[in-house]
């Protein structure tokens, strides 16, 4: 079966779309983490960190006090999460995911294992390091369920960005509801290709769990503690090699010793070990998040980029500005944006389209950018609030106006963002529109800043020379050129 893109005739690779571009009929090796969603700043990461926290966080609550058969109950649902085609599937997606008896077993594990009373397991992603028979697969299976309702909403809107046509009234399938703490299941607009409901999930957030592992936490962190500590204390493990002239040339003890003697990889001896010394894994988990990066796109798709943005310049100049050419311009620029701008920009949402003779789509982002660049500076260094990036794509023949910036203006909020970004194909005035973009910014009104046809071009390029971050060059040139008017 082919790719989304494919199916839906969308004609973009996967550079040019947010979520990952499924093939509905073969699982791929992904897989969501929490852990994940706890390294980023994005409103969609923390919003999906703080449901799976809650469902984890409140059935802890339940066994704590002794309402066990409710907990159990609550874990239930955490079975064939196969909408998201991810997994370890070799073709069909098998929707292996947890059955009734195998949510018990889980269930079972953490009830009976020493790291509930330990504290250890207060997060849903810890359970893959000390307790048997989770691993991150059934970490995401879980996690899968558990967001199940933001994955809808997000795939609804990626299809709403797309053209890509819904199901009405489908059965959602149980998802957690935060606010009830309860299982909750509706009929909604949905995915649906072959009879099998279908979920998008955005590239950023998934992962293939290489960093935050059972393996590297013994390795990188737990032995090597050891080893320090051994050295310390001179005990019998430390070996001593000499000089000709017999000074010392080094001390060191061996990780294969410590396997042996002290220390495997067993989850009941980490965890026992933890423990003793929370403080390891206290600081695996924290330089373990500085590591957390999204996705390349070439993780993903393999192609000839340079050849794709030939082909995103030549069909740029090709489109001619002008209403009936409104909707070509506007597509086109998605993709455009998504390439540019990921990881920093993310999710990418229509907000509204209007036919006043002239077409119009307003687009946000949410900001992911995690430190460094400018949409991190933008808030850290300049305090303009900018949790969601707001982009104008307007197709005009001639050079937008007062009332195209009005309408920025209008959106801007302080607790939702203050920046905003109007594209268009020219501005024959530039001088004048800055003017306007800096009576704006010094009235408190949020800073706007205009990018055209020019400007994309001159970003692509650079791309192709393998130049990154040309973006955050013209975006930071002209937003200190409009404060400083």
């Amino acid at each position: 079966m082919p790719t989304i893109s494919k199916i839906y005739k969308l004609g973009k690779t996967q550079r040019e779309l947010d979520f990952v571009n499924i093939n509905p009929g073969r699982d791929l090796p992904l897989f969501l983490n929490p852990f994940v969603f706890s390294s980023r700043t994005d409103a969609f990461s923390i919003d999906a960190s703080r449901v799976v926290q809650g469902f984890f966080q409140h059935n802890l609550d339940l066994i704590s006090n002794n309402r066990e058969a409710l907990a159990r109950s609550n874990f239930r649902h955490l079975n064939e999460p196969n909408e998201t085609c991810f997994g370890l599937s070799r073709r069909k997606p098998s929707g292996r995911g947890i059955d009734t008896d195998g949510a018990n077993k889980i269930f079972d594990s953490i009830l009976t294992s020493a790291a509930l009373s330990s504290g250890l397991v207060e997060h849903l992603e810890n359970t893959a390091i000390f307790i048997d028979g989770i691993g991150r697969d059934k970490v995401s299976d879980m996690t899968t369920n558990i967001i199940k309702q933001k994955l809808i909403k997000y795939t609804q809107s990626q299809c709403e960005l797309l053209g890509i046509p819904l199901r009405p009234s489908t059965p959602s399938g149980f998802y957690w509801d935060p606010t009830g703490k309860r299982w909750d299941q509706k009929r909604t607009d949905m995915l649906v290709i072959n009879r099998k409901r279908i979920l998008f999930v955005p590239k950023a957030l998934v992962s293939y769990v290489k960093e935050f592992t059972q393996s590297r936490y013994h390795q990188h962190f737990a032995l090597e503690f050891l080893q320090d500590d051994h050295l310390e204390r001179n005990t019998s493990l430390v070996q001593t090699t000499y000089d000709k002239n017999g000074s010392i040339r080094r001390r060191f003890v061996t990780k294969k010793d410590l396997k042996a003697n002290e220390l495997t990889s067993d989850k009941n001896e980490l965890l026992e070990f933890t423990k003793r010394h929370p403080e390891v894994f206290k600081d695996f988990r924290e330089k373990t998040s500085k590591m957390v990066m999204p996705l390349e796109d070439s993780d993903l798709e393999t192609i000839n980029v340079d050849l794709l943005i030939e082909h995103l310049i030549n069909t740029l100049k090709k489109i001619p500005p002008g209403s009936d050419s409104a909707s070509e311009y506007h597509d086109l620029m998605i993709g455009i944006l998504e390439f540019i701008f990921y990881p920093n920009l993310i999710n990418p949402i229509k907000e509204l389209e209007v036919n006043e003779g002239r077409k119009r789509i307003d687009i946000s982002f949410d900001n992911g950018a995690p430190s460094g660049g400018f949409f991190y500076r933008l808030q850290h260094s300049l305090s303009i609030p900018c949790r969601y990036i707001y982009i104008e794509c307007k197709n005009y023949s001639k050079d937008i106006n007062n009332p195209e910036l009005d309408q920025m203006v209008g959106r801007l909020a302080p607790n939702k963002g203050k920046f905003g970004i109007i594209m268009c194909r020219d501005l024959k005035d530039k001088t004048l529109f800055m003017r306007r973009c800096a009576d704006s910014y010094k009235s408190d009104h949020g800073l706007i800043v205009p990018l055209v046809d020019e400007d994309i071009i001159k970003i692509l390029e650079q791309k192709k020379k393998s130049i990154s971050h040309y973006e955050d060059k013209i975006l930071s040139d002209r937003s200190r050129e409009i404060m400083n008017l």
